[in-house]
């Protein structure tokens, strides 16, 4: 596992706790790889299958858990929903970054899977 260091001041570094700093560089990502405006990721962060991939990322899983993962049967089911409507076309503008997210997710899951069965370091250039 990769270790980064921050270095910041004192009373700012007092100010952070994990749990914050953790669903600051989930939001930090997710606005780097989807380009969202805010209101579009408040709908994405209550979606099912983004909460719990971010969650699974953000929670320094072990190898053997990144290899292991799957999503629920909920966010499964969800999921099957997207790809139902997207096939139809019939997916609102919510959905369709929803469903986009996912897909770039979901890349970097495997990505990371395929590095984590072979040995390779997992955050090399995903």
């Amino acid at each position: 596992m990769t270790t980064i260091t921050i270095e910041v001041p004192d009373d700012l570094a007092a100010q952070l706790d994990p749990n914050t700093l953790s669903d600051m560089l989930c939001e930090m990502v997710a606005r780097k790889t989807t380009g969202l405006e805010s209101s579009d990721q408040d709908s994405q962060q209550s979606s099912p299958i983004y909460r719990e991939i971010t969650e699974f990322l953000s929670s320094s899983p072990t190898v053997e858990q990144i290899i292991a993962f799957k999503i629920s049967p909920t966010a499964q089911e969800h999921l099957e929903d997207l790809l139902h409507k997207n096939h139809e076309e019939a997916l609102s503008p919510e959905e369709r970054a929803e469903f986009d997210t996912y897909l770039q997710l979901s890349e970097w899951i495997s990505i990371l899977k395929a590095r984590a069965r072979n040995g390779k370091p997992l955050l090399g250039s995903l």
